[in-house]
């Protein structure tokens, strides 16, 4: 069997942080591991004490990353286009260039958002900088997402219930790429393992989660200040009971 089903030791880290007191990777894929909606959503909130301004931090320096980001390549592109001989044609791969980068950039940020959860979970301390630390990860996000978007896609030709399965099923498989050091194909499949013995809970979970987050923008959007990072914690203690957490993100 290969090392990454190896189901994780325990470890006292950080202040006696036990990091191996919940999920694993071995018991994720055969099931063996529970949630309840109610208890996800619950825990998380009572979580949001104390972190909710690194959970918020860390979406203003990924907005400003990403701002940045784009006013940079509209300078490129207007910039290209004016000195190309065929702009409809220039066109097109500069938008293609365009999207490759801005995912480049974007998802290692995303996913250390998503940790953020994950530290949380386990009292672990959060600081928003982390989000700039898993670059090195960056193009085996970007092959992540290709390839997630592609079987999607092709599930969703497929009658369409076989894309709505795989969206769902591909739920963890970004953050198994950096906490657990997967390769793309990998942590595709360990995600959809897991999340199937427990579909339509992690689905139900989703909406619930979704259905928060239009209600708290109704009051002039105030209301996310607290259920944005609740529903960052929420991802994370669902993370936890399914894989558990290394020693290694609770020391970064």
């Amino acid at each position: 069997m290969s090392d990454i089903y190896k189901a994780p030791e325990s470890n006292l880290v950080n202040d006696n942080i036990e990091t191996g007191a919940y999920g694993s990777i071995e018991k994720a894929v055969t099931g063996d591991y529970e949630f309840t909606i109610g208890g996800v959503l619950s825990e998380a909130w009572e979580k949001t004490s104390g972190a909710k301004w690194p959970v918020l931090l860390s979406f203003i320096l990924y907005m400003l990353v990403m701002v940045g980001v784009m006013f940079a390549m509209t300078m490129v592109t207007m910039g290209i286009m004016a000195a190309s001989q065929d702009p409809s044609g220039g066109a097109v791969v500069v938008q293609l260039l365009m999207q490759v980068v801005i995912n480049l950039i974007a998802m290692p940020l995303v996913v250390g958002i998503l940790l953020l959860g994950v530290k949380r979970a386990v009292d672990a301390p959060m600081k928003a900088g982390s989000i700039f630390s898993y670059y090195s990860k960056a193009l085996s996000l970007f092959l992540t997402l290709i390839l997630v978007y592609l079987m999607v896609m092709l599930g969703l030709l497929l009658l369409v219930l076989p894309g709505i399965y795989l969206m769902i099923s591909y739920y963890m498989a970004m953050p198994l790429v950096v906490e657990k050091g997967m390769s793309p194909w990998q942590a595709m499949e360990t995600s959809r393992k897991a999340i199937t013995h427990r579909w339509f809970s992690v689905f139900g979970l989703g909406i619930a989660m979704m259905l928060i987050m239009v209600v708290s923008m109704i009051p002039l959007g105030i209301g996310l200040i607290w259920t944005i990072p609740m529903m960052v914690i929420a991802f994370g203690v669902l993370y936890r009971n399914m894989f558990g957490v290394e020693a290694a993100t609770v020391a970064e």
